[in-house]
Order: C-alpha cells, then sequence, then structure tokens
C-alpha cells in the first residue's frame, strides 16, 4: 500500500483511513454530509495525490498526444486544460484525463491513480511511431484540490496571481504558499469552483498548513474521498471503473462532445460509425421517486420488471435530500422523463430519468 506525503497529517486529523486504486487514503473526517456541505457552500480542501502525472515533450508530443487522445488537443493554447479520454481499440475507454498545455512543446497528462500503468503502457505504445519524450511523474508529485464557492477569496493571500482572472479550465505557473512554481488550476471535480495545486511531494505539507492557515476565517476542513464522489456524481461526472469502462464507448457514455472526427486517433474509424448509427445504450441519470439508495450494480428494469440496464454510480444526494444514481439503458429510455425502476432488493423503486447536472447550483 503505498501512502501519499500527506498521511501521517491525515491520520492526526482523525481521518479514516481506506486502500483506494493502491493507496491509503482519507475517506472521511467527520462524516460525507457534512463534508459534502463543507464544500457546496463553503470551502474544503481534499488529497488526491494519488493521482497519476505523465509529461509529454519534444516535436511530436502533441501529434502523440492527437492520436491516443479522443477530443481535439490542437485546439490548446498555453495555459488552458482539456478534459478527454483514451479510446482503447474495441470500441471502450482505457481512462479519462485532464490534458494541459505547459509550453509550446510540453504538455501535462493527469489519469487516475487505479490506471497509471494501464494508462501509460497504452500510451507508450502508440508513442512508438512519434518518439515523444515521456515522463512518469505519478511518484513525485502531490495534488490537492481547494474547492468550494469561498475558494477564491480564501487563497488570494498566498499566490501573487488574481485567481478570479483564472478562467474555467485554465491554468498559470506562478507562486504559491511562498513556493516559487506550482500550477494553480481551475479545474475540480466538485461543480463548486475553486483549484487544483500541483506541487513536490516535499513541498506539499507547507502547502497543506499555508491552506489550512489561510482558510481558517473561511471555515475550510478537510474533506475524504467519500464526498468527492457524492459531490462528483450530483454534477453528473464519469467515475472511471463504475459510469466509464474498458467496455463503454464514449458516445454511449455521453462524452460525444469530448470526442472529435476532425482528426484521426486510435479506433476513431469505429466510432464514428457508431456515431452514425448512433449507439444502442445511453448513459442516464435518475431520480427516485420514493425512499431509498440506488447503488452501484442494482438491476435497471422497466414497467414489467424486466432488467434493461444497471445502476453504475448511486447515492442519496446530501443537497437533494433524494437518491440518485447513473446507469446505461436502452435508447428508447434515455430521454429526460422517461420512467424506469430500480430494483432495490425485493422492490422496484419508481425513478425518472432526468437531465444532468442533478445539482444546478
Amino acid at each position: 500500500m503505498k501512502n501519499t506525503a500527506l498521511t501521517k497529517t491525515h491520520e492526526a486529523l482523525g481521518a479514516k483511513m481506506v486502500p483506494f486504486a493502491g493507496y491509503n487514503m482519507p475517506v472521511s473526517y467527520e462524516g460525507v454530509t457534512i463534508e459534502h456541505e463543507t464544500v457546496r457552500n463553503g470551502l474544503g480542501v481534499f488529497d488526491v495525490s494519488h493521482m497519476g502525472e505523465f509529461l509529454i515533450e519534444g516535436p511530436n508530443a502533441l501529434a502523440l498526444i492527437q492520436k491516443v487522445t479522443s477530443n481535439d488537443a490542437s485546439k490548446l493554447t498555453i495555459g488552458k486544460a482539456q478534459y478527454s479520454c483514451l479510446p482503447n481499440e474495441t470500441g471502450g475507454i482505457v481512462d479519462d484525463l485532464i490534458v494541459y498545455r505547459v509550453k509550446e512543446e510540453t504538455y501535462l497528462l493527469v489519469v487516475n491513480a487505479s490506471n497509471i500503468k494501464k494508462d501509460w503502457d497504452h500510451i507508450s505504445k502508440y508513442n512508438k511511431a512519434f518518439n515523444a519524450d515521456m515522463k512518469d511523474l505519478s511518484e513525485h508529485y502531490s495534488l490537492l484540490a481547494i474547492q468550494g464557492p469561498k475558494a477564491v477569496a480564501a487563497m488570494q493571500s498566498l499566490t501573487s496571481v488574481d485567481l478570479s482572472g483564472i478562467k474555467f479550465y485554465n491554468f498559470v505557473v506562478a507562486d504559491f504558499a511562498s513556493i516559487d512554481f506550482v500550477i494553480i488550476s481551475a479545474t475540480g471535480y466538485t461543480g463548486s469552483g475553486g483549484f487544483e495545486i500541483y506541487c513536490k511531494n516535499s513541498e506539499v505539507k507547507q502547502v497543506w498548513d499555508k491552506v489550512m492557515e489561510a482558510g481558517a476565517d473561511f471555515g475550510i476542513k478537510p474533506i475524504g474521498l467519500a464526498a468527492r464522489d457524492t459531490l462528483r456524481l450530483e454534477m453528473g461526472y464519469c467515475l472511471y471503473g463504475n459510469d466509464i469502462t474498458d467496455e463503454t464507448s464514449p458516445l454511449e457514455a455521453g462524452l460525444g462532445w469530448i470526442t472529435k472526427f476532425t482528426k484521426d486517433f486510435v479506433n476513431s474509424e469505429a466510432l464514428a460509425k457508431e456515431k452514425e448509427h448512433g449507439p444502442k445504450d445511453k448513459l442516464v441519470g435518475f431520480e427516485l421517486e420514493d425512499r431509498g439508495i440506488p447503488r452501484q450494480g442494482y438491476d435497471i428494469v422497466d414497467g414489467q420488471g424486466k432488467t434493461i440496464g444497471h445502476v453504475t454510480s448511486g447515492t442519496m444526494s446530501p443537497s437533494l435530500g433524494k437518491g440518485i444514481g447513473l446507469g446505461y439503458v436502452p435508447v428508447i429510455f434515455s430521454e429526460a422523463g422517461s420512467k424506469i425502476n430500480i430494483q432495490i432488493r425485493k422492490n422496484a423503486i419508481s425513478a425518472t430519468v432526468v437531465k444532468l447536472p442533478f445539482y444546478k447550483g
């Protein structure tokens, strides 16, 4: 089991630690509902240093990224980030990721912790044709997500950069918490605004301490992975391993907006055909009409009790006070307003397909 550079800090704060993607990670401190509401209404900080970071550089860096990712990375200017995915050769998804353009020929790819080796091997296989310079920085860098509506006001004292000027999916390399060069990125996985801070493992304790100090007057609290999951689910954001996998196509998953057929990429021909004919199943969001909590793996059934799909993610939404979830259903059931049922033990609980996100802010 790997530790992040902040494991002892989390333990000292009384975090409940659990194994996650091969790392010893804080799942909660005070409880998921309190932590969830802290981020929605105020300010919280997550240690997400288990995420993977690959640096891709050189004259062919862009060509390699264009080949292995579904989105059009040629649109990225320096200081911009882009959500994308790595399609596999059989119609599914190797991983979803964020691509950052750091310099003219330097890109940072941020990938899911559980997929670091798989992603590295996949990209390396295609790099034989491009010979870009690839470095795996995952073991050397830490990542903090400072999330919530008070993030700008609370963190402004820690940097000379105007944080309010960093637009969504933009970033700067600047001073932060008395460290000269960190990435301050207006990305996040919560839907409540804020920043992600990339720094070296040797620097992260100082950054954490100064973030907690600067945020004290704003009610900052450490937040665990359980609340990260409920926050992202309320936004309808996909989680790799649940809502997207090696078997789910980006088009089924509602990721057509990051699948650009203006370029050639891995399996693009087959995906273009799928787009033309339309996918058979679609990932939808649903809300329960009655009490109950939909869980991953529960059957989705039609009015006759026939299984038509499965829940991929589900929870009791702290913001909405009702059961919400994601799952794949045949296209005929995918329109907002469609009625489906979730099989929770012996009961088929009525649910309605809704337009995402669940939480409108």
